[in-house]
């Protein structure tokens, strides 16, 4: 039971404090919708994943294996199929009506990916190195893999926001920028944090290095995000 809360719990969490900033409560039936549309993306993910990772096989280790890894197989089928679930289940509907819910919405697709695949991840971990492996990766995740999955949702829901209400030439760049953004930050996460530990036998100094790096990129990303909901929930502010 503790590992299957500590599997659950950070995408819960993640998920109450997001609904709690909306300033108009989106109905429950839609925040459900997207949740399971998340759980939905990974089947989405693993077919899109499917045919292009035997490519992978062609590289034996170091940066273009980590590269191929944080892209390929993860950011872009990942983003991707997050994003397909919102413009499915989401930018059409009439609760789609501030800028907030954007995110809103976007992050609890992502949340519903996040958790499914911290589950896989932690009994995974568990079954194969036991409890206390498990609930190692538990942690970690909790405190890097689903804050991550929430961050890259950010800027998915923040631009397709402007995207539906800023209509006019700036409309379809907002829409690429929905995807190209969370992938490369998706991927980015990935890569770095892949390649370090690819390297971490063989020169230490720059995998501490790639380490150091990441750091301040996460940083980053987490000012990013919290500045993008803050943007949009202060036009809701002002339009209210």
């Amino acid at each position: 039971m503790i590992l299957f809360l500590s599997a659950v719990a950070p995408a819960l969490f993640i998920m109450y404090l997001i609904y709690r900033h909306d300033l108009e409560k989106e109905p429950i039936k839609m925040l459900v919708k997207a949740f399971f549309g998340g759980v939905l993306s990974i089947l989405l993910t693993l077919i899109i994943v499917y045919p292009i990772s035997p490519i992978g096989s062609f590289f034996t280790g170091g940066f273009l294996q980590s590269f191929f890894s944080a892209f390929f197989e993860a950011g872009i089928p990942e983003e991707l199929s997050k994003w397909i679930i919102f413009y499915w289940l989401i930018k059409r509907a009439p609760h789609f009506d501030q800028y907030y819910d954007g995110i809103l919405y976007a992050i609890f697709i992502s949340m519903g990916f996040a958790l499914v695949e911290n589950l896989m991840y932690v009994y995974g971990t568990s079954v194969k190195e036991g409890y206390s492996a498990g609930l190692s990766v538990a942690a970690l995740r909790a405190i890097m893999s689903v804050p991550g999955h929430m961050l890259f949702a950010v800027p998915m829901g923040y631009f397709l926001s402007l995207s539906k209400f800023e209509q006019g030439k700036e409309a379809s760049k907002h829409i690429m920028l929905s995807l190209a953004v969370p992938i490369l930050l998706h991927g980015l996460f990935d890569f770095i944090l892949m390649y370090s530990s690819s390297i971490g036998e063989t020169n230490p100094l720059f995998a501490l290095l790639l380490l150091l790096i990441f750091i301040f990129f996460d940083i980053y990303i987490w000012r990013l995000g919290l500045r993008k909901i803050k943007e949009h929930l202060n036009k809701d502010k002002v339009i209210n």
